[in-house]
């Protein structure tokens, strides 16, 4: 029942915000605050009351929803610890995203509605234990997702909203067919009893299942050569959005692929394995040179990403059980660390009105504040120690390294070039020489910009050392997963 009320508590923040008269349409900040902020409550206390030693699904909650036949589909909610730091994350960065909203005054009614029924479809996917709802809440985040880069966004919102569209829709018909075949051939939606069948007999060769699966799960990862939408959508959307993109829409694909294609189709996935490593090697790499040609701190940000998404797909194609704590830890700290960058950006963006590098500099003296958290953010990217990426990383290569030293070898040349991009990224725009044309700006604005900064930065140093804070609860999600691999 906690996660049902999880899930209604946005979805009704998002009707009451849509609902109120025009006087009044500067209050749905504040709906949308509090509710964001008791859906937090909310997932933190869950995470708390979790048995961290207890294999499978918690907090479940089954209901009979269609009756079809030969198929009873369900309302079934339920945690493991996978998907209950990833929920936790997804409410952490909604606060984030509202409060950060805060100065939005154009159709406000609108769009907290729709950022409020995005984090209501992102958490329905951490949460489903159904196939069919699962894809359900897959594909709702369609909806809010191009209306608040169209109607919101800048540049070429369109063309990036609908891009973002069409590629997520074609992802989620590969996905939709392995869906149906794994659903067909075992009699059930139930993800958890898919998890634990043996599938014969099945239509197309399960090879093939495999790879219509991968493929859509790749294109929300993304991975190369599937990655083309997220520049784009990243550099035309808001602040919130690019923070709910990068933070939490990414990691449904990271999600997918263990939940989904290691899980259910290990022996599939051990065959796949060295194409999954080689992806995810080259997307570090192809990552990292793209990001240093990068003058738009927005799209820079978006292909270190896909860089630092490599890493996520190296950790699942290498298939131990570190690799995959490091490759599930990868997506908890590029979500705070990306939350955080994309804020920052955001914060200057409004009052620089500009994000190209060549014309920032020197804004540690006119911003500290932001500045500090750009920093903080930068570093934990690069993956210095005691910062989330450092713990994030380090485990994704002794894991990988074990089987493919070669693809560990080149995402390590990977990591060598982000520590370029960032580190020059902040000589350029925060050290660099001063612009005096931005000495009557300051961060001394507004208290819920401050509130943010800080709460992420918090959360990148306590990722980085306290990393079993999040391992105690991945470690032994990922046990049955590994008997399966090696049975």
């Amino acid at each position: 029942m906690e996660l049902t009320i999880l899930l209604l508590i946005p979805t009704v923040a998002a009707v009451v915000a849509g609902l109120l008269p025009q006087r009044r349409e500067q209050d749905a900040k504040w709906v949308a605050l509090l509710a964001s902020v008791a859906a937090l409550a909310l997932s933190i206390w869950l995470f708390l009351d979790f048995e961290t030693g207890k294999e499978g699904y918690q907090f479940v909650q089954r209901e009979d929803w269609v009756d079809i036949g030969a198929f009873n589909l369900q309302y079934a909610v339920g945690v493991d610890g996978i998907s209950m730091p990833l929920v936790v994350l997804t409410t952490a960065l909604t606060v984030a995203a509202v409060l950060v909203s805060f100065s939005v005054t154009m159709r406000p009614r609108l769009y907290y509605a729709m950022l409020m029924l995005l984090s209501v479809s992102v958490l329905g996917v951490f949460i489903a234990l159904d196939f069919m709802l699962f894809f359900l809440f897959w594909e709702l985040e369609l909806f809010p997702m191009f209306l608040l880069i169209a109607i919101w966004g800048s540049g070429r919102r369109e063309y990036s909203a609908t891009k973002f569209v069409l590629y997520t829709i074609a992802g989620s018909a590969f996905m939709l067919v392995g869906i149906l075949v794994l659903a067909f051939s075992a009699n059930t939606f139930d993800i958890e009893q898919l998890g634990q069948a043996e599938f014969r007999d099945t239509v197309i060769p399960l090879g093939w299942v495999f790879f219509l699966l991968f493929v859509g799960f790749a294109v929300k990862l993304p991975i190369v050569p599937v990655h083309t939408w997220l520049p784009d959508a990243h550099g035309d959307a808001p602040t919130a959005v690019s923070v709910m993109l990068a933070g939490v829409l990414l990691k449904m694909g990271g999600y997918g692929l263990i939940r989904m294609c290691v899980t259910m189709l290990p022996e599939q996935a051990d065959d796949y394995s060295v194409w999954m490593v080689a992806i995810g090697a080259g997307s570090v790499l192809y990552g990292a040179f793209v990001t240093l040609r990068q003058t738009d701190l927005k799209r820079l940000i978006a292909y270190s990403s896909v860089s630092h998404m490599g890493l996520v797909l190296l950790g699942i194609g290498a298939m131990g059980k570190t690799a995959l704590m490091g490759a599930t830890y990868q997506m908890l700290a590029h979500g705070v660390i990306t939350g955080l960058l994309f804020v920052c950006v955001g914060l200057m963006y409004e009052r620089t009105h500009t994000r190209d590098i060549a014309r920032l500099g020197g804004l540690a003296r006119q911003m500290p504040i932001i500045a500090t958290g750009l920093v903080f953010a930068g570093f934990g990217s690069l993956g210095l120690p005691a910062l989330a990426g450092f713990v994030a990383e380090i485990t994704v290569f002794l894991g990988a390294f074990q089987r493919y030293e070669w693809a560990v070898l080149m995402a390590i040349w990977g990591a060598v070039l982000s520590a370029g991009y960032i580190l020059w990224t902040m000589q350029r725009v925060v050290f660099g020489p001063v612009r005096h044309e931005w000495d009557g700006l300051s961060d001394q604005k507004h208290w819920w910009e401050h509130t943010v900064v800080a709460g992420l930065v918090a959360a990148v140093i306590l990722l980085g050392v306290y990393p079993a804070l999040m391992m105690d609860y991945i470690g032994p999600a990922l046990d049955p997963i590994i008997e399966r691999v090696e049975s």
